[in-house]
């Protein structure tokens, strides 16, 4: 039997996005500051937001003549702007769709294809790359508009144009209706794609609005308005890209549905990331997997006081127990784990905060309005407490991949369920446990061997700086074999020896089948996707392309 959440069914309300943020009354005042960009000095309160969305989604109706279901693509790294815009176009009835700042042209013009995107908003350093992708899917150089500050005058219009453009309309444009919020799209979220082209994730306007809620409803007691720490509530930091799924819902819409500061990062730098605790007195952070093992390692960490940060949330990437204690051990900061897809709207799982300490490693029981069963590969329901691929059902369950028909199928049962990829198991007291990616596990001999588990002991040597494990075929062996990728702490030698010796000593701590056959690859850097998602495929090519010269 599928397993039920352990929390109460929350009410979805049938309304848009920008309707359920911003047509309702909030315990703290309009003039709460919400987002902050700690550069430029520059911050925006509650009402400013609710102000400018409308007044941009006005200017995009009167500009440009926006219809319902266009799609706005945002090429940029994160600013305060971004949820104006956002917002905006969910105003105009428009999709939105982010994309990752680091794509080059040829892989934005597909986004902007593969999207039906009508207009671009980027900033001043991306403009080159931006206009030449409108010019492959040709879009014209007057659909691109920027953000951020606005510096020098440009032949570009720059968003608050628009904002100006609405404000003179008043009240003779009304936002557009979303008449069906469970299937009208509000974004169109792509894949990092590891395993190929990138897909785009439909997301309904009942999607997200429901994972909001079921978020609210776990954590709302540690996230309400009166912090524990002083009346303003808490002070988050953002550095998770908002072009992911992760940084878009637990930072852009949880700081604002909370009436929390949301303090934005335009990308992830340790030092930044400390000084801006030490300034901004900063509460808690959402984090992944690669910022930690930083915190757990670097010099940097000592020069500032991060005494403020109470809590921290880690996402998108498995977080082993021995990173959390160090962690723990160095800050006194408890840290949590979720869990969650791109296909999810994305979290499914939250470990409350106050188990945080007597489940480590687990990302915590299943969210409100969904059910969830284990399954094996054959696809047979296993009982709980076994290992199997995690289906998902709930509101929060995307409408399928965007001109991927095959792939949607692939993904979504004719009853509802969404199909993961991800194995775990839930324990007696409902919390689940991921042990690895169903197309990362290393099979040697029959026996399965998960990658994350040799990495979670591997970091712990004190050593080893950082680590990646992948499977390798060993054609004498008749079966793949783990291979270690390591990067050394600096002043130690990748010799002969060192392998050895962290080879045998890894063997002291694993089953038989899980040791290092494959030896260790020295490496100065592991390659990691923009959300902390160890790139495996880059690896496994690196060692495919090694066997290969050596024939």
């Amino acid at each position: 039997m599928p397993a039920k959440s352990p929390y109460p069914d929350i009410n979805v309300p049938e309304v848009d996005i920008w309707a359920f943020l911003f047509d309702k009354q909030y315990e703290f005042p309009e003039t709460k500051t919400i987002y902050t960009d700690p550069l430029a000095r520059r911050s925006y309160t509650f009402a400013d937001v609710k102000r400018l969305t409308a007044e941009f989604g006005a200017g995009l109706r009167t500009a440009w003549d926006w219809k319902k279901d266009d799609v706005l693509l945002i090429y940029s790294p994160n600013s305060i702007d971004t949820a104006v815009v956002m917002w905006g176009t969910h105003w105009a009835g428009g999709i939105l769709t982010p994309a990752n700042p680091g794509y080059t042209v040829h892989e934005l013009a597909f986004q902007l294809k593969d999207s039906g995107a009508k207009a671009i908003a980027t900033q001043k350093e991306f403009i080159d790359q931006a206009c030449e992708a409108a010019k492959l899917v040709g879009i014209a150089p007057d659909r691109i508009i920027l953000i951020g500050n606005q510096g020098e005058k440009s032949q570009f219009s720059h968003f608050t144009e628009i904002c100006k453009l609405g404000k003179r309309q008043g009240e003779r444009l009304l936002k557009c209706t979303i008449s069906n919020p469970k299937h009208d799209l509000a974004f169109l979220v792509y894949s990092s794609g590891t395993t190929g082209s990138p897909k785009g994730v439909m997301l309904s306007h009942t999607n997200i609005i429901s994972n909001l809620l079921m978020l609210k409803a776990s954590e709302g007691v540690n996230m309400s308005w009166k912090g524990r720490h002083y009346d303003g509530g808490d002070r988050i930091l953002g550095f998770l890209p908002f072009y992911h799924i992760y940084g878009l819902t637990s930072l852009v819409h949880q700081s604002l549905i909370n009436g929390l500061e949301l303090v934005v990062m335009s990308k992830f730098d340790l030092e930044n990331f400390c000084r801006h605790i030490q300034h901004y007195k900063i509460t808690m952070a959402y984090v992944v997997p690669p910022v930690l093992l930083q915190l757990a390692k670097s010099g940097i960490v000592d020069r500032f006081d991060l005494s403020s940060l109470r809590m921290m949330s880690s996402g998108a990437a498995p977080l082993s127990r021995e990173l959390v204690d160090a962690v723990y051990k160095r800050l006194r900061v408890p840290i949590k784990q979720a869990y969650g897809l791109s296909e999810t709207s994305p979290t499914t799982h939250s470990q409350p905060w106050d188990t945080w300490d007597k489940y480590i490693g687990s990302v915590g029981p299943l969210l409100a309005n969904q059910i969830v069963k284990y399954m094996s590969p054959e696809e047979v329901e296993l009982p709980l407490g076994t290992a199997g691929e995690i289906w998902i059902k709930g509101p929060n369950i995307f409408q399928g991949y965007l001109n991927n028909p095959q792939g949607t199928q692939n993904a979504l049962t004719s009853d509802g369920y969404f199909k993961t990829g991800d194995i775990g198991y839930q324990d007696e007291t409902g919390n689940l446990y991921i042990t690895d990616r169903m197309k990362e596990l290393i099979k040697y001999k029959g026996f399965q061997v998960p990658p994350a588990e040799l990495e979670g002991h591997l970091l712990t040597h004190h050593d080893v700086e950082d680590v990646a494990v992948v499977g390798f075929y060993r054609k004498e062996m008749a079966t793949e074999v783990p291979v270690a990728f390591v990067v050394l702490r600096n002043g130690i030698d990748g010799t002969p020896a060192k392998e050895k010796e962290i080879v045998q000593w890894l063997s002291s701590m694993v089953a038989s089948h899980k040791r290092l056959r494959g030896g260790i690859r020295w490496a100065k850097k592991i390659p990691k996707s923009p959300s902390g998602k160890i790139l495996r495929r880059v690896l496994r090519k690196e060692m495919e392309e090694l066997s290969r010269a050596k024939l």
